[in-house]
């Protein structure tokens, strides 16, 4: 069988979504022979916006040389990982701007059964985590993806804070407990997406 291809993309204005993708990334990596890209959705907020907020303007600086993602990233990867922040209790404008974007690769079914798995964050903690990982995954269903979400099958998930969803934080929240979550995510991801590529193969 060939390598299981991952793609970790993230959006991230100051910088925990971008944490978790790492913990995802560097956990694929661990997990066995995988090929595994960490991509950024692309900043597409205005500079006025985002020179307002010197955390958002440091973060964006800080990671302007990882890799953007493409509609050619979600073709290539066999599963996704997705990390993104709530906004309103949806998600946020960047990232839609990716999502709809796949219009081509959709009507010509090359995002059937992609193995999918979502994170989020918010400001504090009922800032709408829930909500926005609902909504990324009403997408997926369209697109006939698999929705993989840790549900409650690892007690890491309880000590993370109990999101059966995807592994969800609020800020400031980042820590050891949350990584563990992250880890147990991507576990259950590829587990579920080796099944998948072993079924077409």
């Amino acid at each position: 069988m060939e390598k299981l291809k991952l793609a970790v993309i993230y959006y991230s204005a100051t910088g925990t979504n971008h944490q978790m993708a790492k913990w995802a990334t560097e956990a694929a990596k661990k997990l066995g022979d995988h090929e595994v890209k960490m991509l950024r959705v692309e900043e597409t907020a205005p500079s006025e916006a985002i020179a307002q907020n010197e955390e958002w303007k440091k973060h964006l600086e800080s990671t302007k040389d990882v890799p953007t993602a493409s509609v050619d990233d979600l073709d290539w990867a066999d599963a996704y990982i997705f990390s993104v922040p709530t906004r309103y209790g949806n998600l946020p404008n960047q990232f839609k701007s990716l999502i709809d974007s796949t219009g081509q690769l959709w009507f010509n079914g090359k995002l059937v059964n992609k193995v999918v798995s979502g994170m989020t964050s918010a400001q504090n903690p009922h800032g709408g985590q829930e909500t926005t990982l609902l909504s990324l995954y009403k997408t997926m269903f369209h697109w006939g993806a698999i929705v993989v979400p840790p549900s409650y099958t690892d007690q890491s998930i309880f000590d993370a804070g109990g999101n059966p969803y995807g592994v969800s934080v609020s800020k400031g929240q980042l820590n050891e407990k949350v990584q563990k979550a992250v880890e147990h995510q991507v576990k259950r991801t590829l587990e579920v997406a080796t099944w998948v590529k072993k079924g077409k193969s």
